[in-house]
């Protein structure tokens, strides 16, 4: 059990429970979180602004409502937030210079969920600028520095929500995932994180990238703190036409710790040339792993895996290049100095945008342009319902599927920056998840030999989180894997 220094250190479930026993206070945990971030942000840089103010007020009001014995689960807990958020009074990023001074006045509807739960926020955490990256490299607030490594990348675009976790910073924290932002830096700071299926969250308030492809998940120490914040944040929302009214299961009842015939499908396709060998050997023994507890193993394919990078560097960009259009300098965020408003949006944009921002608008525009569409938006809108129809067919022969999250273990700071198609690749075993609109979980699954943690994906139908939840807790309920904290 954790002492008073190391209460940062705790789970959910184990910071939940002391809580509701009156063996520490919601005060004290917070304080731990505070303390952890002072002591170790300047070297990680996974926040781009504490809310230390906000977060002790809030852990007050927690201890009080712990006090009457009703109190949710997530009542005292220690949050980060993904800077993409939407929270009312503390100011959102997106980590863009364009945002750097925008306060929202209101919560996204996650936000005001955790919130009604006694949730505490102790912060806003880094990312890569309007989620476009992975690595978190292309933040205007400088990059996140992996835990395990401070030479190596945290993963994107959710990389500071991750190294949070990772770090101690908090409990656990929100991300988003559009092509791979929760599961990569998942993967590669040896947490939990999980996307789950299009619209089974709301994404009101949360500032949008690619609409059709975005999601809103938590990263956790543990499969059952994801299950736990997952409850908590799913479910129907009015004001998000495409949120699901589905009901929401009790993901941690779901976790039973039994996998005995579970069919878990293989793609061929995903150990592929070119992969570090430690991530093949790994995921390989956990399926072997898998296998001893009862589960079978069935080879499948996904053959238009090879298509969806084009896919959804069409799909995405096309999306943004409409969504980002709102940023011209007069509604809200950055406004520069300009004689008309010709020059207002083009010089707001120049001085308020990064490069990759830049770059994936005019890739987006293009394709959305006359004589273009036909030729590629609508071959790839075309090409993304092969993709779904490849998973809705492998799922007759399987009940969930394991691949590695990405090719590699964390890589260097810079090594990838310029050359942005290498880094497109890093999201290569990902963004098929998204193009189906499917749930997916990452998890630890070793370690290689500098090491960095190597990630596990397991990927369901739609709506089917309680069995990949299932799978994973049992994965790691198993022992197979024995997780390793950073050397901070």
């Amino acid at each position: 059990m954790a002492s008073s220094s190391e209460l940062n250190r705790l789970t959910i479930a184990e910071a939940s429970d002391r809580l509701r026993r009156r063996e520490i206070s919601a005060v004290e945990l917070t304080r731990a979180c505070l303390d952890r971030i002072a002591a170790v942000d300047s070297r990680l840089n996974a926040f781009i602004t504490v809310t230390e103010k906000e977060a002790l007020e809030q852990a007050r009001a927690a201890d009080h409502r712990l006090s009457s014995g009703q109190a949710p689960a997530l009542c005292g807990i220690p949050l980060g937030i993904k800077d993409i958020y939407c929270t009312s009074g503390v100011r959102t990023t997106c980590a863009s210079k364009i945002l750097e001074t925008f306060v929202p006045p209101f919560d996204a509807t996650t936000i005001a969920k955790l919130r009604a739960e006694g949730a505490v926020f102790v912060g806003k955490t880094n990312m890569d600028e309007f989620a476009m990256g992975s690595s978190t490299e292309n933040s205007a607030f400088g990059p996140t520095m992996n835990p395990h490594d401070l030479t190596r990348v945290a993963g994107g675009s959710s990389g500071g929500s991750a190294a949070a976790v990772a770090a101690d910073e908090c409990l656990a924290s929100l991300g988003t995932d559009t092509g791979g932002s929760i599961r990569e830096p998942a993967s590669f700071c040896g947490v939990v994180g999980i996307k789950p299926t299009y619209s089974r969250v709301s994404r009101y308030g949360v500032i949008a990238y690619a609409s059709s492809l975005d999601q809103v998940g938590p990263f956790a120490k543990t499969v059952r703190d994801a299950a736990i914040l997952l409850r908590a944040l799913a479910g129907a929302d009015p004001r998000d036409s495409t949120c699901s009214a589905r009901p929401v299961p009790d993901y941690e009842r779901a976790l039973t710790a039994e996998v005995k015939g579970l069919r878990i499908g293989v793609p061929r396709e995903y150990f592929v040339e070119g992969m570090q060998p430690e991530v093949e050997s790994s995921v390989r023994a956990a399926l072997k792993q898998y296998e001893s507890m009862g589960a079978k193993t069935v080879e499948i394919s996904l053959p238009h895996s090879s298509y969806a990078i084009a896919c959804y560097y069409i799909v995405a960009t096309a999306e943004a290049s409409a969504n980002l259009a709102r940023y011209d300098g007069v509604r809200y965020g950055l406004r520069a100095a300009a004689e008309d408003n010709i020059e207002l949006n083009e010089k707001t944009r120049e001085q308020g945008f990064g490069a990759e921002v830049k770059r994936r608008i005019m890739l987006g525009t293009f394709a959305l342009s006359a004589g273009y569409y036909d030729a590629y938006y609508l071959k790839a809108m075309k090409v993304r319902t092969l993709i779904r129809r490849d998973f809705e067919q492998a799922f007759q022969k399987c009940d969930v599927i394991v691949t590695p999250v990405a090719p590699t273990t964390a890589f260097r700071l810079g090594e990838k920056m310029s050359d942005p198609l290498t880094m497109y690749l890093s999201d290569i075993f990902t963004i098929s998840v998204n193009l189906a609109g499917l749930p997916g979980l990452a998890m630890p699954c070793g370690y290689d030999g500098n090491n960095l943690p190597i990630g596990m994906q397991i990927i369901g139908p739609q709506f089917s989180e309680d069995a990949i939840l299932r799978a994973g807790d049992a994965f790691e309920r198993s022992g197979a894997v024995t997780l390793r904290r950073p050397a901070l």
